[in-house]
């Protein structure tokens, strides 16, 4: 050992392998004993079950894994109720669904499912597939229309048994459904509309096309420019690992206050895991005997399903065709000719049709879509003289231009 006592450089470097050697047979015996335990008892030797006996450390750590594995399994199965079942619980959710003062549905991927639009989390999900190491196929959503869920969801909104819906989709099918803006919050976005953030307020362009061609994560611009000020478009969406700044088509402001007067929250096709970190739309903060009643409808496990006070299992259409069917509601057909989205959309001006490669969406053939009056810019207005000594309209620039974050 030198001076002082530190190690010399050969006593470090036999230190060092000596811990390599270590590591290595600690791995031999772990791989040893993991082959030993996965053995049928029946068919381990004397030796062997000597060797799991003397690695209890091992032993413990390899069944923590194995229920581990065994526990996140069982959450990915998809879960049926039987059909007497199904109905009853959608008997007790349409009471519920009556009785409420204040119901609040929140939406997940699986409500577009049924328009051939992929979950993330289900067996065929986006996310599934990519942990199993296989590709997955693009997805021509102008062929998409809403569902019987959204239809449902826009009707019961109509007869004002739903005072909001809060969703996780970009798809723009509650939007196509007829469900008006102001009664939705798509806090991901928006795949059909673009904004300019250079205008007060932020200037929105409604497309008939996935304006999200050009754009990726901490990407936004989409290559077309505001017919205003002449700065770019960017898209709405929020990539994950990203936070939404945007006040529409996020809408954070009507979805927390929606939240706080809800007595009754009905989560559709959403795995929650996402929805889950965003306290303000569980009312957390309110003692628990206060927070609004959950029914949650999905047929994987979600972390909120032991909170619930009715899980149904079953896909969305079939518990909104029998919920609406009990509350004596017919739902509206979808009418791709009576699409809102042309009625919203903002035409694409000369010069600007190269800027986007999707399929737009499209009226059936042979009819023709309500059409777009041009946009009129309201006449400049010049504020009225400034009185001595006073401020005109202060504050008012600050809070025209305050962002809401969620």
């Amino acid at each position: 050992m030198a001076a002082g006592g530190s190690l010399s450089r050969s006593e470090r470097k036999a230190a060092a392998r000596a811990e390599l050697l270590q590591q290595e047979e600690q791995r031999d015996r772990r791989r040893q004993v993991s082959r030993i335990w996965r053995k049928p008892p029946a068919e381990r030797s004397p030796e062997e079950c000597q060797v799991l006996s003397e690695s209890d450390d091992i032993v413990r750590e390899l069944e923590r894994r194995r229920k581990r594995r065994e526990r996140l399994r069982r959450r990915q199965e998809e879960v049926c109720d039987e059909p007497e079942e199904l109905k009853r619980k959608a008997i007790e959710l349409a009471a519920a669904v009556r009785n409420a003062k204040h119901l609040v549905i929140y939406t997940g991927a699986g409500i577009s499912t049924a328009a051939s639009i992929p979950d993330y989390r289900g067996p065929n999900g986006i996310w599934t597939l990519l942990q199993k190491g296989r590709s997955i196929r693009a997805t021509d959503l102008s062929e998409a229309e809403p569902t019987l869920t959204h239809m449902s969801i826009a009707c019961l909104h109509k007869h004002n048994l739903v005072q909001h819906v809060v969703s996780q989709n970009c798809d723009g099918l509650h939007l196509r459904s007829g469900l008006p803006r102001a009664a939705i919050s798509e806090l991901h976005g928006n795949m059909y509309i673009e904004v300019c953030t250079s205008c007060t307020p932020n200037r929105e362009y409604v497309r008939v096309f996935d304006v999200t061609e050009r754009t990726a994560l901490h990407r936004h611009h989409t290559g077309r420019m505001c017919h205003k000020c002449g700065s770019q478009l960017r898209d709405t969406i929020v990539h994950f690992g990203e936070k939404g700044t945007l006040t529409q088509p996020l809408n954070w402001e009507a979805a927390t206050e929606a939240a706080s007067k809800a007595d009754v929250i009905l989560c559709l096709g959403s795995s929650l895991k996402v929805l889950k970190k965003y306290p303000r739309l569980w009312c957390m903060s309110k003692p628990p005997t206060r927070r609004p009643k959950l029914y949650i409808v999905n047929l994987q496990w979600t972390p909120k399903d032991d909170l619930a006070a009715l899980k149904l299992h079953g896909r969305c259409d079939d518990v909104m065709r029998l919920l609406m069917e009990e509350l004596g509601l017919e739902i509206p057909a979808y009418d791709r000719a009576r699409d809102p989205i042309f009625a919203l959309a903002e035409p694409l001006r000369p010069g600007e049709e190269g800027t986007h490669s999707r399929k737009p969406v499209a009226p059936p053939p042979g009819t023709e879509p309500p059409r777009e009056e041009p946009r009129q810019e309201p006449p400049r207005q010049e504020p009225p003289p400034a009185r001595p000594g006073g401020w005109l309209g202060r504050g008012c620039a600050k809070g025209a231009r305050r962002r809401k974050s969620n």
